[in-house]
């Protein structure tokens, strides 16, 4: 399978070829911030099979967390794009549902994790599993 993406403004674009790995739905504080308020939704792919095709993207990383991963994000408009360099899970980019060209493509999530921290106004589809934490 083969995934497209890019940014609001239409500066940066991606492809990704291959199945995702994972479809997850994360209720964490990181991720949440990083959304505005809401589940961050992303696909995993396999970094081998992903690229930018236009532009190059703005990165951030703390510096001040053991295992910080690396969010990269349009510098213009902001578009979050996907998070790399992911220690639970090496060798994989986890795709922001929203910056897919077809978001229809992620069709949903196949986990919920971080589920301690997720928010009353947070809704979780039924039949998706969900974990307090990172499933081992």
């Amino acid at each position: 399978m083969s995934f497209s993406g890019g940014c609001y403004c239409g500066k940066i674009k991606y492809e990704a070829d291959g199945d995702a790995l994972m479809k997850l739905q994360c209720h964490c504080r990181e991720c949440t911030y990083i959304t505005g308020g809401s589940a961050n939704l992303t696909m995993g792919v396999a970094e081998a099979g992903f690229k930018y095709t236009q532009g190059a993207p703005s990165s951030y990383k703390r510096d001040d967390i053991d295992g910080a991963v690396t969010r990269d994000f349009c510098g213009d408009c902001g578009t979050p794009l996907v998070t790399r360099l992911i220690p639970g899970a090496p060798g994989a980019v986890l795709l922001k549902i929203g910056s897919l060209d077809n978001p229809a493509e992620f069709i949903g999530p196949d986990a919920a994790i971080y589920t301690d921290e997720k928010h009353d106004f947070h809704t979780i589809a039924d039949g998706v599993a969900q974990f307090t934490k990172l499933p081992e």
